[in-house]
Formats: structure tokens, C-alpha cells, sequence
């Protein structure tokens, strides 16, 4: 029997490319051990990163989510539906109803891509909290072409203005992320994990989040309206005729030619509400990570929401994978 705190470690594979605009900006110097992709936006510069630290002054942290829970009908599930597996996978699943957070290497770190627009915006609703006012209408203008229509430009824009890592660094703390990790060379290669992905949409959904109830509506109403082309993913568990707040992210890494390809919701299945991360990357094409994410997806979510008793927790199967 596993203690509750243990994850286990699996290791998994993916072919489209991010939208055009997720084009080319400036290069890190070539002594950078992490230098940002083509198709990722330029770096923010330190003097973009002090203005916001104080983003949530005078707001109470978002109630931490408990260690993942190793469940072993869920790591059958996963074994049954894909016996070989390539690169790294991670899949963390949140019930709003119990608040218990299972999943599998839910803290193996991963680049973020696209799905950190999530997280930009949600800073920005929390800075305009603390300063009392809305969102102007050229900032929600620019909010729906990052997440609709995972604008690059429009991340750029909101990006500089939260004041870069160092404003995102400050809302996490707030919204009670752990192991995000903001990075100066550009938004899409900040370093998250399925488990922090799940507390940010704990934090941006539920009704004792730092985020008021008309931020978490705003930031629901465009999760739900993501362009026709972005809406696979961990989507494909979803309730057929229910539209899930989702965000997608997917991006070519420079040095191996491999990919990242991750994928957010809150999704209802079976008529139960459920908060689910799949991130992977070592993935050969995107055609491939995305279809072995969805697979996970559809194999996992139905063992959660069926399990009628987590309390038992036993040491799943083994995992047969192919290195990435």
C-alpha cells in the first residue's frame, strides 16, 4: 500500500503546431542552458518585472489542495488503455466535491506553452481587484484573443503588463500554486506541473478563490469559447453536449525537435463536476502526443468519478514505455 503523499512516476508521447501566431521572437544568448523556442514571444526584461509583486496585497491565499493520492483503479485504467507509452506524461484530476487530488508523476515539471495564458489572465483579474476597477476594454479585448484564439501577441501584451515573472510569481503565491515557476526568457517556458495546473483551476473556479465571482465567470466564459480547432484534449472526457472550460498548449522543443503537448479543463463526466490536467512532452509529433493525451484522458477520468472509495490505495501495474 502506497502512502497518500507517493506519486508514481510514468513516462509517455506527440503533430500540429501552435497557431501562427505563436511565431518566432528574439533568442537568449546561446550560453543559456534553456533558450526559448522560435515560435515563442520575446523575454521580459527586469524592467518589466518589478511593478506588480505587490499584486495581491490584503488578499488571503487560496486554501492549499492536498498532496496527489496515488489511486490504483486509475493506474489500471491508464495501464489497460496504454500498455506502451513514450516520453513523460502526468495527469492530475481534482472532484471540487471532495477536494482530494489524484493523479500519477503529478509533480514532474514540465514547460507550460499555451496553457500559462490562463494563469497570465487570472493575475491580471487579480491586479484590477486590487486596484478596484474592471478590465478596460482594450485589456479584455486583448484577453479574449489570448485564450479564444491563443493569440501570442495578445500574451506579449498582457504579459508586460502583469509585470512579467515577477507579477505572476506574486499572483500564484496568492492563488496558491507551489510548483509554477515563472522564467525571464518568455511566458511559454514557464515550468508547472499537472498538480499545480489542477489548484490553479481549484483557485479560478470555486467560490472561496481570491478571484471574485465576476473574475471566475469572465475567465470561464472564454474557456468555454476557444476556438473550433483548440478544443481537443482532456475535453474528450467531457459529457457529450457539455462544454468544458479548457485551454490547450503545444510547442516544438528546439534541441530534440520533440514535443509539449498539455491540455487543462474543468469538465463535467458522468454529471460531476471535475478539474483535470494532462501534461507531456518528449512526444515525437503532435498528432501522436495529442492522441495519446486524449486516450489517457477518456481511460482515466471515467476510473475517478467511478471510484466509490478512494480510501483503499494499492501499488498500481507496472507501466511498459519507450524512452523520449
Amino acid at each position: 500500500m502506497l502512502a497518500c503523499a507517493t506519486l508514481l512516476w510514468l513516462v509517455v508521447s506527440g503533430n500540429r503546431a501552435e497557431p501562427a501566431s505563436f511565431r518566432a521572437g528574439p533568442t537568449a544568448p546561446a550560453a543559456s542552458p534553456e533558450s526559448p523556442e522560435p515560435a515563442l514571444p520575446p523575454s521580459d526584461t527586469p524592467a518589466s518585472t518589478d511593478a506588480r509583486t505587490d499584486v495581491a496585497r490584503g488578499a488571503g491565499p487560496q486554501p492549499a489542495v492536498g498532496p496527489t493520492i496515488v489511486n490504483g483503479s486509475v493506474a489500471s485504467a491508464l495501464a489497460a488503455a496504454l500498455p506502451e507509452i513514450t516520453g513523460n506524461l502526468s495527469v492530475a484530476i481534482l472532484d471540487p466535491a471532495d477536494g482530494e487530488l489524484v493523479g500519477y508523476n503529478a509533480d514532474h515539471p514540465y514547460v507550460t506553452a499555451s496553457i500559462v495564458k490562463v494563469d497570465i489572465l487570472a493575475t491580471l483579474l487579480l491586479q484590477a481587484q486590487q486596484e478596484h476597477r474592471t478590465l478596460t476594454t482594450t485589456e479584455r479585448s486583448t484577453a479574449a484573443a489570448m485564450i479564444e484564439h491563443s493569440d501570442n501577441d495578445a500574451a506579449d501584451t498582457l504579459w508586460s503588463a502583469i509585470g512579467g515573472a515577477a507579477g505572476l510569481r506574486a499572483a500564484n503565491t496568492i492563488l496558491g500554486l507551489i510548483d509554477t515557476e515563472a522564467t525571464g526568457l518568455s511566458w511559454g517556458l514557464t515550468r508547472t506541473t499537472a498538480g499545480d495546473q489542477v489548484r490553479l483551476l481549484d483557485a479560478i473556479t470555486t467560490g472561496d478563490s481570491p478571484l471574485d465571482a465576476a473574475s471566475r465567470a469572465y475567465l470561464a466564459d472564454l474557456m468555454t469559447s476557444v476556438d473550433a480547432g483548440q478544443t481537443w484534449g482532456v475535453s474528450t472526457a467531457a459529457d457529450p453536449g457539455t462544454t468544458p472550460a479548457l485551454k490547450n498548449g503545444w510547442l516544438p522543443r528546439d534541441a530534440t525537435g520533440l514535443w509539449v503537448i498539455n491540455s487543462i479543463a474543468h469538465i463535467t463526466h458522468a454529471g460531476r463536476p471535475l478539474l483535470i490536467a494532462v501534461l507531456s512532452d518528449n512526444q515525437i509529433s503532435m498528432a501522436d502526443g495529442m492522441t495519446q493525451l486524449e486516450t489517457a484522458a477518456r481511460a482515466i477520468v471515467p476510473a475517478v468519478a467511478g471510484a466509490p472509495n478512494r480510501a483503499g490505495w494499492v501499488a498500481p501495474p507496472a507501466l511498459t514505455h519507450r524512452g523520449g
